[in-house]
């Protein structure tokens, strides 16, 4: 049988999953989900306890505001951010004609979930911002946290505002080693040296996210193709860009609403696919044509996880209002899989809003909606090994969770992290606290453990 290999977007071209987590264990995240994009560094070795006052190699503050995770590779950490021009300012717009307004009941969060404990807090539309923003990537030396570089990409008024909890630079940057790609969504897409000089950029148009909620998906990258999801109120697409050049490859119009679910890129042994998660259908795409290989209906409305998969199934899932989780066969299927044995196995409750699973050893661990709910399922069977187990000192979560070293790491909005052990039983080994506010996931590179706080970013290593 083919194996077939998970490609963390930039990866190493067509080497086993096996080599990728060695090599990129001890030294890269070079995407915001890892080394395999499921979550996890195989051969790093994070701490297990820290707090502001132990293990903490660094602590930087951070300019402007983002919700991007950090990218770690050899000795540089990259991050983005929207910084507000003090004093630049122009008139409040009206709301461009067509877009949706609906807003949820007062007290509600995006998830109907309750303020406080479960992540919630009101959520109301954002009128568009008045404030001129520079969008920035800056490149932090990763033995101090000292930035070496900052670039502005983009210096404008955003004609669109965010989620009361979002962010103007909520979507991560990547590099495969010898290209960073900033995206900052209507306010462009970017190609720069490590060393932040400017090889290309491509203005896709803006969006028109439901709600107002603002933007969210990551873009991916196999060897010379970027992907880009752009599902949003007015006339989505997906579409391939040359990485070298920025010329547009494909470009396949899915009949969506806004979803901010980042693609997966799997090569099945035969071909390489382009999976996206999105309220009407799953979709997959094959990288090369854009061909659209198959389709699986099942999900809600506002897909925002991002898929993760392993040999054999590809784990996809909502958690609006409508809660539900797919495990899809993706190896020599074609067209609708709806209702079909290619649907594996399905779920119904406690699945997540925002964070995407992790996928870690066999087994699949998840969130319920924004909230400190964890459960664990047997990837294959769809077993539970534990369902809906509440982490108590976590309150609300938006970060994905990690794993490395045997152990799972889940991030509170409240600062606080939980450290799991993987397996089958449910077991805490450590509660940490740090003095901030966290919505962007972590990543993890060697012995450092990298949180982006709403104020600082921490490199947290054993002192």
């Amino acid at each position: 049988m083919v194996r077939s290999t998970l490609v963390f977007s930039c990866a190493f071209g067509a080497a086993t999953l096996a080599d990728d987590s060695q090599v990129a264990g001890r030294r890269f995240w070079g995407h915001w989900r890892g080394p395999t994009g499921n979550g996890v560094a195989a051969d790093a070795r994070p701490p297990i306890e820290w707090s502001e006052q132990k293990n903490i190699r660094w602590k930087a503050e951070l300019p402007g505001h983002g919700h991007s995770t950090p990218i770690v590779w050899d000795q540089r950490v990259y991050i983005q951010a929207a910084i507000a021009v003090t004093g630049e300012k122009t008139q409040t717009e009206a709301p461009k004609e067509g877009a949706p307004d609906g807003a949820s009941p007062a007290g509600q969060s995006p998830g109907g979930d309750r303020p406080g404990r479960e992540g919630g807090g009101g959520r109301r539309r954002q009128p568009p911002p008045t404030d001129l923003y520079r969008f920035v990537i800056l490149a932090l030396d990763r033995a101090t946290g000292k930035t070496l570089w900052e670039k502005t990409l983009r210096q404008e008024v955003p004609h669109e505002g965010s989620h009361q909890d979002g962010s103007l630079a909520p979507a991560s940057p990547l590099t495969d080693g010898e290209h960073v790609v900033a995206y900052f969504g209507s306010r462009g897409l970017y190609c720069l040296t490590m060393d932040g000089q400017l090889v290309w950029e491509k203005d896709l148009g803006d969006m028109q996210t439901r709600n107002g909620f603002g933007e969210g998906s990551s873009p991916a990258l196999h060897r010379d193709t970027l992907i880009v999801n752009w599902d949003h109120e007015g006339g989505s697409f997906i579409v391939a860009l040359d990485r070298k050049t920025g010329a547009e490859k494909w470009r396949r119009p899915p009949d969506e609403p806004t979803s901010w679910s980042t693609p997966l890129i799997i090569d099945d042994g035969s071909r390489v696919q382009t999976i996206v998660s999105a309220t009407r259908r799953v979709r997959s795409y094959d990288l090369a044509s854009g061909e659209l290989i198959w389709e699986c209906a099942g999900l809600g409305a506002n897909c925002t996880p991002t898929p993760v998969a392993d040999d054999e199934l590809v784990y996809t899932m909502s958690g609006f209002r409508d809660e539900a989780l797919l495990a899809i066969r993706y190896k020599g299927v074609s067209g609708d899989l709806s209702g079909t044995d290619s649907v594996a196995w399905t779920i119904d409750k406690g699945t997540s809003y925002v964070p995407s699973p992790l996928l870690y050893g066999g087994s699949l661990y998840f969130l319920q909606k924004n909230t400190g709910i964890l459960s664990s399922y047997e990837a294959k069977t769809g077993k539970p090994h534990y369902a809906q187990q509440r982490l108590e000192p976590i309150d609300g979560v938006y970060a994905s969770p990690v794993g490395a070293a045997d152990r799972v790491y889940i991030l509170g909005r409240n600062g606080k992290t939980c450290v799991l052990k993987h397996g089958k039983e449910f077991e805490l080994l450590a509660v940490n606290t740090l003095d901030d506010e966290f919505t962007a996931s972590p990543a993890i590179a060697g012995d450092e453990l990298f949180l982006r706080g709403r104020k600082h970013l921490y490199c947290i290593a054993a002192d």
